[in-house]
């Protein structure tokens, strides 16, 4: 019998998924291990591996959502017959699909050969070259095949790799920013990354676009660019649903508070050092949630969940911190804040952080907050209006640290400052047991040695 390719059902939360793009095609051929298809959801995306080796037959489209757990396509061992029509979506193979005819010997059934693109474009590859290509950031479109009617092969990729080695080398880049650079004929390698580590967006590319020479003048009006249009999906189109939920639905205001954070600094120089051999590096935002959870352990009237006719005032403390990607915003949580140490913290968060960038967090990882905190200071921003994630009642926005003067008498006295930017709930709860939650964490962060106790 086939193997059966499903949808993965990623966490407990889970409703639907959808098959953003099959990385083997129809007929193609995958070894166990492999990247098979591009699973989306309303907040993750990640790569599914085959589970078996063989030829694999595809029962849905791209960009098909299904239920958790629904059968999406198989994968025929050598010697299974492949029949013409496939067993329907969910229900068990048939005999004369998972049987050998009688009246023949079996054989493997013949996979046509591919042409170098197929249906939108994609390059024609074997499966171990498209794998190659991205652990070597190879861009499969540049690389000229020289297997079976110009299909890509590891020869090719790695050729290709090498090559590149010798030239300009382009900072990593997201899949946007690649597919926007090759629609406007930018090379990557001179374009200047503003995303976090450098990486290329989307935005970097149409700047790079619109600052060369060539966009200067206007194009011919035959070779001039056609508008784009992109569907709104999986995790763009949660974001937009939810933000204007929230926007509808609660009653949202903020305010904004100075924190004197010469202390924090220092404190945080010194743990940075005294953990230095172990690699952890604790930031101004770990800092601010554990003053947010000990905040929240003072008024728990903020550490709720509101649903119009009843509040829940949470026992626990889980707080999800914001990270912006190419393609939205994610927010991992991490669990008990209020209990943690600041090295646990800082571990934690770079553990999210990091899985949030590769694509591997699962549902698990952002179910279950009670508060979230969302940093922009990394860019500059003085203050902003961070929007609740409801049932939520409260957000705070960590800023960017910067000079400020203080006085004494007379003599101005040079210090370090942050604004704190909180929005909460007015349903929930009034504007000075807000502005009491938001001066708990500042006099936290002001006095943040209390946070190690």
């Amino acid at each position: 019998m086939p193997t059966e390719i499903y949808m993965v059902k990623l966490g407990m939360t889970m409703t639907e998924g959808t098959v953003a793009e099959w990385r083997i095609p129809d007929g193609g051929e995958v070894k166990t291990g492999e990247d098979l298809y591009r699973l989306e959801t309303e907040k993750v995306e990640m790569e599914v591996e085959a589970e078996a080796t063989g030829t694999v037959r595809h029962l849905v489209p791209d960009e098909a959502t299904v239920d958790p757990g629904a059968v999406v396509g198989y994968i025929y061992a050598a010697g299974e017959e492949i029949p013409d029509e496939l067993p329907v979506a969910g229900a068990p193979p048939t005999a004369a699909a998972s049987a050998p005819a009688a009246s023949a010997p079996s054989a493997p059934a013949p996979v046509a050969e591919a042409p170098a693109t197929v249906s939108g474009g994609r390059v024609a590859a074997s499966p171990a070259a498209r794998k190659l290509a991205r652990e070597l950031g190879v861009d499969l479109a540049s690389v000229t095949g020289t297997g079976p009617r110009g299909r890509v092969t590891e020869d090719d990729v790695r050729g290709a790799h090498e090559t590149a080695a010798a030239a300009p080398v382009a900072a990593p880049a997201s899949p946007l920013a690649r597919k926007r650079a090759k629609a406007l004929g930018v090379d990557l390698a001179s374009v200047t990354g503003t995303g976090p580590g450098g990486r290329i967006t989307k935005e970097d590319v149409e700047a790079a676009a619109n600052a060369s020479p060539a966009a200067a003048a206007p194009a011919p009006a035959e070779e001039s660019a056609a508008d784009q249009t992109l569907p709104v999906r999986g995790m763009r189109k949660v974001i937009a649903e939810r933000m204007f939920a929230s926007l509808r639905d609660t009653a949202q205001l903020t305010m904004d508070m100075e924190a004197d954070m010469d202390d924090c600094v220092r404190l945080r120089a010194q743990l940075i050092e005294e953990w230095a051999d172990e690699g952890v590096r604790p930031s101004y935002t770990d800092i601010a949630m554990k003053a947010a959870a000990r905040a929240l352990c003072d008024h728990p009237r903020m550490n709720a969940q509101f649903a119009g006719a009843e509040m829940t005032l949470r026992g626990e403390v889980h707080i999800g911190m914001a990270v912006a990607l190419d393609e939205g915003l994610v927010v991992p949580v991490l669990r008990h804040v209020d209990r943690a140490g600041l090295k646990e913290i800082a571990i934690e968060s770079s553990r999210l952080a990091a899985a949030a960038r590769e694509g591997k967090l699962s549902l698990d990882d952002m179910a279950g907050g009670t508060f979230t905190v969302s940093t922009l200071g990394m860019f500059g921003v003085d203050s902003f209006t961070p929007i609740l994630n409801p049932p939520e009642v409260g957000i705070l926005g960590v800023n960017r640290l910067r000079e400020g003067v203080r006085w004494e008498g007379e003599r101005p006295v040079r210090q370090r400052t942050m604004t704190l930017s909180l929005t909460w709930d007015h349903r929930a709860l009034d504007g000075a047991p807000a502005a009491r939650f938001l001066a708990s964490v500042r006099d936290y962060l002001e006095a943040p040695f209390r946070l190690l106790v």
